[in-house]
């Protein structure tokens, strides 16, 4: 990897490539940092430093995606967290609506238009969770425990509110905006590139709260295993992101006037991993519902009591058990609407494709499916067992909370950083013919 950047930092092209998405990126950083107007960023200071585990497990996903700036309410609190639900949402309603459907299938025209209805929906999602936040921090949600929780929004009046949410908003369009500049001018995936640095970002102070809560030898044991178990799992994910079922394709040779077409050999690649970080957050989102709808509502019923006990710390064997079966499910159910075996079967029929000694048509769909299912084991069990780990690993030493290298993150950042190695190597290969005349 970092030979790979070594060599695009001595192209020019790719040099400025690289440039201008660290410019970007630093841009982005200085945003996250920018407090909002109507809020006491003293207050909000204090808070940070006092806030409880049961406060940063509860909003603890959407600040993650927001490099922290959602704790700090800044210009960028929102972070690419409404791209990526409306994304999600519109991927989705892709399978439903049959108008979504035929404009995906239109090529380039019809997934500019998605596009188009993304940035909609993203701006709609971002004024709703802009709302909510706001309302949460003035009524001292945001930091249960905190003594000043309460004072972080001094002027409660609704102009002051009005112009907090709005400028939450467009921190959101200017994060959107930034990441499409990445994405045409510079190097990788814009959004997935934000979404990384604002992962990354949150490192090494997750790091060093665990270092100054370990009790054994003053916290470095801790530090040390916490570092340890990262490099496991990054290699881990590493092997199973890369891991991938090849189904052998055949096409015919077609007599077309005097020429032959067709004749070669090719793959179908199905990844373990098919489903990619989606089932984690959905299965996160879903499990804070009970915990806002319990902290939102105060109330001290019966069942208000059994979720407080079991569904807001993440180290419950309920939180546990919930957490892995949702990871499962969702794998399953974003694969199923996601890769459609019928319509890979009727294209290779179409051109004249066919999986050896499987015959075209309803055959080929049933055994695509067939592997599909049998490869989604395994890779949803994975995803359960890699989001499991920052509640289960370091529980001993009490740390568990502040494990920095979580399921969500670790497949985030390894996989933004292959498909970007993949595409600089890929462009380095188009300036440099070495390889091929040798």
């Amino acid at each position: 990897m970092l030979t790979a950047f070594a060599r695009a930092f001595k192209t020019p092209d790719l040099r400025k490539k690289l440039l201008f998405t660290l410019g970007i990126i630093a841009l982005y950083r200085v945003g996250a940092n920018v407090p909002i107007p109507g809020v006491s960023y003293k207050n909000v200071q204090i808070c940070v430093e006092q806030a409880s585990q049961g406060a940063n497990s509860l909003f603890g996903l959407v600040n993650m995606f927001s490099g922290g700036a959602l704790l700090q309410i800044t210009i960028f609190a929102l972070g690419i967290m409404p791209y990526i639900t409306a994304s999600i949402i519109l991927q989705l309603l892709t399978v439903v609506i049959p108008r979504l459907e035929a404009l995906k299938k239109e090529g380039q025209a019809g997934t500019t238009k998605i596009t188009q209805y993304t940035r909609y929906l993203t701006v709609a999602l971002a004024i709703l969770q802009g709302t909510g936040l706001v309302a949460t921090a003035r009524s001292g949600a945001l930091f249960s425990g905190c003594a000043v929780a309460g004072e972080i929004v001094p002027d409660r009046s609704i102009f002051t509110t009005v112009t907090m949410v709005i400028t939450m908003t467009a921190g959101t369009a200017v994060v959107m905006w930034l990441g499409e500049l990445i994405t045409d001018r510079g190097i990788g995936n814009g959004m997935s590139i934000l979404m990384f640095v604002s992962i990354a970002a949150t490192f090494p102070g997750q790091l060093w709260a665990i270092k100054q809560q370990g009790k054994l030898a003053q916290g470095w044991i801790e530090f040390g295993t916490v570092i340890l178990v990262g490099f496991v799992m990054v290699a881990l994910v590493v092997f199973v992101e890369q891991a991938q079922r090849r189904i052998p394709v055949q096409y015919a040779k077609r007599m077309i006037g005097r020429r032959s077409y067709g004749g070669t050999s090719t793959y179908i690649p199905l990844k373990v991993n098919q489903a990619g970080v989606i089932p984690v957050i959905f299965a996160s989102s879903l499990l804070y519902i009970p915990a806002l709808i319990v902290q939102f509502s105060n109330s001290q019923a019966d069942w208000a009591v059994w979720i407080r006990n079991n569904f807001v710390k993440g180290d419950h064997p309920y939180y546990i058990a919930s957490y892995f079966i949702l990871i499962v499910f969702f794998a399953f159910f974003y694969v199923a609407i996601s890769f459609n075996p019928e319509e890979v079967a009727d294209n290779m029929k179409k051109y004249g494709g066919f999986i050896p000694g499987i015959r075209a048509g309803r055959p080929t769909a049933e055994y695509l499916s067939y592997v599909l299912n049998r490869i989604t084991w395994p890779g949803s069990l994975y995803l359960g067992l890699i989001a499991l780990v920052p509640t289960m690993a370091l529980a001993g030493f009490g740390a568990n909370q502040n494990f920095p290298f979580g399921g969500t993150s670790i497949l985030i950042i390894v996989g933004v950083g292959l498909e970007t190695v993949k595409q600089i190597e890929s462009q380095l290969q188009q300036r440099n013919y070495e390889g091929f005349l040798r």
